[in-house]
């Protein structure tokens, strides 16, 4: 079964764009949000655009 990337439905600060990179990775989702903040010059256009693409992770 491959993975796919989508928003995470438990880890959420707006969106769940950055827990469900999170999730995808395997790493913590202050990392993730630690580097989004960093480089935020790029990436307010990248989350921007993964919150308008990313499908839901799926409910249980």
């Amino acid at each position: 079964m491959s993975r796919k990337l989508t928003k995470s439905s438990t880890d959420k600060a707006l969106y769940g764009v950055c827990g469900g990179i999170a999730e995808y990775f395997g790493v913590s989702s202050f990392v993730v949000r630690v580097v989004f903040l960093f480089t935020s010059g790029v990436s307010f256009w990248v989350y921007l655009f993964l919150v308008w693409f990313l499908d839901d992770a799926p409910t249980l």
